[in-house]
């Protein structure tokens, strides 16, 4: 080639795996991974979830059983949902310390002192109408009944030992009432991680089916985010972070990248978590089955871009999965 035409020699840099991953500008860490787990009342519960292969709704036993595992590969914070022995309109079994939730943090906690565990926030498992808060006799969710009923969830999740507590249900001040909840019984060193910008999103689909808490009318559109704002979820963030949370949250986070990108830059002294949501998960499960994708390098290519778009920490099925390869590859 003539001496006129110039060019950088980057291959190089990437001609061998040991050159890859030192000149890594995004390292994938065990430590940044959350696992999700539905837990359900009962003993030797383990019931597989067909819309997400490989994940279950358990017993607080069973729990146990699959969080010791996952602690041996390095994962070391769990998020935990609930599936109730009854619902009512007001989601009353949300706060009952015998309910599962409660009774698989305590659970874990006496078993894992050093677990982080989060604890999801939120109506929708509990109510007859699958809403995320109390709803009015003319089909509204009402947002400041709704707030004590989050609180008071809250409470019971940190009298049985949870970290970090995580309203999900998309209330406006919902992060100032838990807040307020939380200092008047004593729990000022429980930690709030706020759903801050929550997106209605189709990638919710087989979560529904794993949290039985589909609505039985309607949608969730009024108090989730519709997927065309972006200033919006700033301002969302904004209100989370002046009512007190110390984590804030992108939620789903793989067709939500740029928001990821957006609240890393703007709040960059907030530790940022991003859900890798079911319909994720559930997209590369189905795909690697058919012999489409390769499923471990998908999920790690995945969660990797999660990662490199700005989030702190990644909320997904994979975690017990993908501490295995990390340790294997790292």
């Amino acid at each position: 080639m003539s001496s006129e035409y110039r060019f950088e020699r980057l291959r190089p840099l990437r001609a061998t795996e040991e050159l890859r991953q030192q000149n890594a500008e995004t390292v994938l860490e065990v430590s940044d991974l959350i696992y999700p787990l539905f837990v359900t009342l009962g003993s030797g519960i383990k019931r597989p979830i067909d819309a997400m292969p490989g994940q279950h709704q358990v017993s607080p036993d069973i729990a146990v059983e699959i969080v010791g595992s996952a602690v041996e590969s390095g994962v070391d914070k769990v998020l935990l949902f609930g599936l109730p022995q009854s619902k009512d309109a007001v989601g009353s079994t949300a706060s009952d310390p015998g309910e599962a939730v409660q009774v698989a943090t305590r659970e874990l906690k006496s078993q894992f002192p050093e677990l982080t565990v989060i604890t999801d926030v939120c109506l929708c498992e509990y109510t007859d109408h699958g809403h995320c808060g109390i709803v009015t006799p003319d089909g509204e969710v009402d947002n400041d009944a709704t707030l004590p009923l989050l609180a008071a969830a809250a409470v019971s999740h940190a009298d049985a030992g949870a970290d970090i507590v995580a309203p999900s249900a998309m209330m406006d001040g919902q992060v100032a009432a838990i807040r307020a909840g939380l200092s008047d019984a004593g729990h000022d060193k429980t930690k709030v991680m706020g759903y801050s910008a929550k997106y209605a999103s189709s990638f919710y689909g087989p979560f529904r089916e794993a949290a039985d808490s589909a609505p039985q009318f309607g949608d969730r559109r009024s108090y989730q985010m519709a997927s065309t704002q972006s200033d919006e979820a700033m301002l969302e963030i904004e209100a989370d972070i002046a009512e007190g949370a110390d984590f804030i949250m992108v939620k789903p986070a793989l067709a939500y990248l740029d928001i990821i990108r957006r609240a890393s830059e703007r709040f960059p002294d907030m530790p940022l978590a991003a859900y890798n949501v079911s319909g994720e998960y559930s997209a590369i499960k189905a795909a690697s089955s058919n012999g489409w994708l390769d499923e471990r390098t998908s999920a790690l290519e995945m969660l990797t871009a999660i990662k490199r778009a700005g989030s702190d920490l990644v909320i997904t099925y994979f975690a017990p999965q993908a501490a295995v390869w990390l340790g294997k590859t790292g």
